[in-house]
């Protein structure tokens, strides 16, 4: 048994209950109050953790520990037997919520300080109720993974899953998904989705939603919003500033995640956001030229490769990175270059050697802004010779899953270069903008 749990049990603490904490910091004695939460399963266990009034947790050593009070046990509290579906009302569209985990949308228990999935209609009600008189909502839990813990098998679920909902009669599907690999489901999904008439729309929350903080409710908002609006395109839809003042809409392959915690993470690169959404209401769109709404049936083109991997050129790289990836069979590479797309001048016998393998070899930049051009130095030009395909002004990352969703397709490398630079969901904007430099 560890510190912490010795130490609860010796005090008669549980999980949620409400308690007065007096802490010794050399001479001074400082009080916290605050409910009781879980021991950390990962931790050394040295540590009580309670969640103060203001919603943020805080750990006391148990060795600084000079008293301890509750003040409050906690009330198991009964269990609420939610509805699947809340009336329609009529005028309203529809809107699909398909759950894939992350923080997004979950709920508090406020005695425990745990978050849970919320994902039942009632629940998602009591939540954020704004959603609702912006559309009629239909939550559907299909996965409750780590965002981290994504793979190309389940891009492929979540693609089918959105076109049998499109297909029966929604007018838009939100998803909901953990922030750190949101960026490589919405491209997965931009080429996946065929024939797309309607809007898909991913949303996250960077900070839970038990923090004061929380973008949640509001990312979610703008994302019905933006569910139930004209663009028929796989899209992000994040907070736009660090503020409640708006969130924007990007277009799926152009956008990544650009800061660890902060709530405007997401910034369209090499590209201008779609719109811009009022949580009060309105959109405000910044382009013209996106995909309209339309009738059809949307198709699910979920064949990939998946033995695709991205190897990113740094000082002293050696080209047995690229020989391994090789002999174990990979069908594909994006490599991450510097500059305007440059490897070492000795790496280049060994991407020669891979498409004479038959290996797809794209390139990318590293510098994420700014365009791929193998025309201007010599080695650029050596790379284009043995057989490189430049990538133009793709994310790496869209790139990697583009690559996966070519060679699903075809291995023809002469169709593969076809396809890599053939622009099927803006990945590839036909000019630089100037003005799209870390806005």
């Amino acid at each position: 048994m560890r510190k912490v749990e010795e130490f609860m049990k010796r005090h008669g603490l549980e999980v949620g209950d409400l308690v007065r904490v007096v802490k010794r910091e050399g001479d001074e004695r400082i009080t916290f109050e605050g409910l009781v939460m879980p021991p950390y399963e990962l931790s050394p266990g040295e540590t009580l953790t309670i969640k103060l009034d203001n919603g943020y947790n805080v750990g006391v050593l148990i060795d600084a520990i000079e008293g301890v009070e509750i003040l409050e046990k906690a009330v198991e509290k009964p269990k609420m037997e939610f509805k699947e579906v809340l009336p329609r009302k009529e005028g309203l569209p529809n809107v699909r919520i398909l759950g894939t985990g992350g923080t997004i949308a979950s709920r508090i228990d406020y005695k425990t300080g745990a978050v849970h999935p919320a994902f039942t209609a009632e629940e998602l009600a009591k939540a954020v109720p704004e959603i609702f008189e912006m559309a009629n909502v239909t939550p559907e839990l299909i996965m409750n993974i780590l965002s981290e813990d994504m793979k190309p098998a389940y891009w492929a679920r979540i693609a089918e899953e959105v076109a049998k909902a499109l297909n029966g009669g929604e007018d838009g599907v939100v998803i909901a998904h953990g922030t750190d690999t949101m960026a490589y489901t919405a491209s997965a999904l931009s080429f996946m989705l065929r024939n797309l008439t309607k809007p898909v729309v991913l949303v996250g929350a960077q900070r839970s939603s038990d923090r004061p903080s929380s973008d949640a409710a509001m990312n979610l908002t703008c994302a019905v919003r933006m569910a139930t609006s004209d663009v028929a395109e796989v899209m992000v839809v994040m907070h736009g500033e660090t503020s409640d003042t708006y969130c924007l809409a990007h277009r799926g392959t152009k956008v990544r995640k650009m800061h660890t915690s902060r709530r405007d993470a997401f910034r369209s690169i090499n590209d201008v956001p779609i719109a811009r959404i009022w949580p009060k209401g309105g959109i405000e769109f910044l382009r013209s030229d996106y995909r309209r709404r339309s009738e059809g049936e949307v198709i699910a083109d979920t064949k990939i490769e998946e033995k695709v991997a991205i190897l990113k050129i740094y000082p002293g790289i050696s080209g047995e990175l690229l020989d391994f990836l090789v002999d174990k069979g990979y069908k594909g590479v994006v490599i991450e270059g510097t500059g305007l797309g440059h490897v070492p001048q000795d790496f280049i016998p060994h991407v020669q050697r891979a498409v004479e393998e038959g290996v797809a070899v794209c390139v990318t930049s590293q510098c994420l802004y700014g365009r791929v051009n193998l025309n201007v130095y010599s080695n650029g030009r050596k790379l284009l010779k043995a057989g490189a395909i430049p990538c133009e002004d793709m994310l790496p990352e869209t790139a990697y899953v583009k690559l996966m969703w070519v060679l699903g397709h075809t291995r023809e490398l002469s169709e593969v270069r076809k396809m890599m630079l053939t622009n099927y969901a803006g990945e590839i904007t036909p000019y630089t903008r100037y003005d799209t430099f870390l806005r």
